[in-house]
């Protein structure tokens, strides 16, 4: 038996920390579970893998902490702050305890991957641990937790893509939607966690991502972003994942599937959705996809394109397997290819050793880039990475804040520089919510990933509305819906 229940995720990243609730199928039963995730979009659509597993196995998600048997935190490891939140909420969690002494608590993700026992062991503060490949062991560890045992399984898999699983819609407007198509990353750049919490990387059958994707668009889904730790470098011939490419035969590899393929085929598959993708690496996004892009006029013409410094001493050290020039190179053929593209980027402030001559190589790049928007962050050393082990984090904390701040001046000066560009045309928008500072306005984005706001009228939350664009602010557009018909406007510039 089936009845539609509360769905809820908290999202604080995204949400101010809002409880979202959404109507969605669920399985009934006498156990709930309440769902936190933090962190980078793959977690969250992980927190929708999750729930759909535990709703086989009978459990129903709730928005009301107190009525939960279950509260799972899915989490992130790649800054110190971001652990320091989730470390935060799970002794908050302990009141919740106290007040229900039954309540079972676990961490999902890569913090779990991370600390693996020592939640258990040391802290006492969990009653359960799961990397992000263990998820389907999900209702045999709440068994052995419900059992009065301790639950943990951090195993990382070199096969695991969950796709076979199809996700429960937790935080989703019911218009755009998350499709995981790789799991993990190969890419050892010397920052970051990724590779050991999250694993090898490894792509998803095309067949499995094009059946979710059938799935999104008869339930009424009009854009769907390809999700991945680096979408580029995604490989599938028919025999496996990536990983095996080297030992297939001549005709596996002959018949394999490219990323740039993958994102033509379902371009055509459904022309009357909008396609994006994230997260694309410079040494990996051929012009082959590009060219693809061009192709479309439904794929989204926006590439989120992480550089992290624009200093070519930095990004050795950082192993980052580019240069400056190679990136700009990029940047180039991307403005030439797909003219009027958003881009937008990922920075580090203050990496170990970091110069003033390297500062002001990253501010150049940016210059001659400039980003629509970007990710701007102080350098966090990460335990049990590459710079963790080898380099020391010297670069004193006010260094680091100034020249963040100089990043994140130059971001906004460049953000409404572009917005600027559109006060005057005519901007295809996607519906996707209300606005946060006017419930008489909508906000959707426009292709290259800009919100845009404009006075309700008479459309609705999933509509395409061209909208002239009238003013703007350095992160947003302002103007005035004009009526033609769905997806009459989609155009590259």
């Amino acid at each position: 038996m089936h009845q539609s229940k509360e769905i809820a995720v908290k999202n604080p990243n995204d949400f101010n920390g809002e409880v979202l609730q959404l109507d969605s199928e669920t399985t009934t039963g006498g156990k709930k579970m309440f769902i936190e995730s933090y962190g980078c979009q793959m977690n969250f659509s992980d927190s929708e893998i999750v729930a759909s597993i535990l709703s086989e196995a009978g459990y129903k998600t709730t928005s009301q902490l107190n009525d939960a048997d279950l509260i799972l935190v899915n989490t992130c490891s790649i800054r110190e702050k971001a652990e320091q939140t989730v470390r935060n909420r799970l002794e908050a969690f302990q009141g919740v305890k106290k007040t229900n002494p039954n309540v079972k608590v676990g961490v999902l993700g890569c913090m779990a991957e991370r600390l693996k026992s020592a939640f258990l062991e040391e802290e006492k503060i969990v009653d359960l641990v799961v990397g992000p490949d263990a998820y389907k062991d999900l209702p045999n560890l709440v068994a052995e937790v419900e059992a009065g045992r301790d639950a943990v399984n951090v195993i990382l898999s070199k096969e695991e893509t969950y796709g076979d699983v199809q996700p429960v819609r937790l935080q989703s407007n019911g218009v755009t939607a998350f499709v995981s198509i790789t799991r993990g990353c190969d890419n050892m750049c010397t920052f970051c966690v990724v590779p050991f919490t999250r694993g090898r990387e490894r792509s998803r059958d095309p067949k499995s991502i094009l059946e979710e994707i059938n799935n999104l668009a008869e339930s009424g889904y009009k854009e769907v972003t390809l999700l991945g730790q680096n979408v580029d470098s995604y490989l599938w011939y028919g025999g496996g994942p990536k990983k095996d490419f080297t030992k297939a035969s001549a005709l596996q590899q002959k018949t394999a599937v490219h990323f740039h393929q993958l994102l033509d085929l379902v371009a055509q598959a459904h022309p009357g959705i909008r396609i994006r993708f994230s997260t694309s690496n410079p040494q990996d996004m051929t012009r082959d996809a590009l060219h693809i892009m061009a192709k479309h006029p439904n794929i989204c013409n926006y590439i989120h394109l992480p550089v992290q410094s624009g200093s070519n001493v930095v990004l050795k050290a950082m192993n980052r397997q580019h240069t400056r020039e190679e990136y700009m190179e990029l940047i180039d053929d991307i403005k030439r290819i797909v003219p009027g593209c958003g881009i937008s980027q990922d920075m580090i402030a203050g990496f170990p050793n970091e110069t003033e001559a390297d500062h002001k190589d990253t501010l150049s790049l940016m210059e001659y880039v400039k980003y629509d928007f970007g990710f701007m962050f102080m350098y966090s050393e990460r335990p049990g990475t590459p710079a963790a082990k080898k380099l020391e984090d010297n670069i004193p904390p006010e260094i680091k804040k100034r020249r963040l701040q100089e990043i994140v001046a130059i971001q906004q000066s460049h953000g409404r520089f572009n917005n600027e560009r559109y006060v005057g045309k005519t901007v295809e928008v996607l519906i996707e919510k209300e606005s946060k500072k006017s419930n008489a306005q909508w906000s959707g984005r426009a292709q290259q990933n800009t919100v845009v706001v404009f006075p309700k009228q008479h459309y609705v939350v999933g509509d395409f509305v061209n909208v002239k664009i009238e003013s703007c602010t350095s992160a947003t557009l302002l103007g005035n819906a004009i009526d033609f018909g769905p997806m009459q406007n989609y155009q590259h510039g």
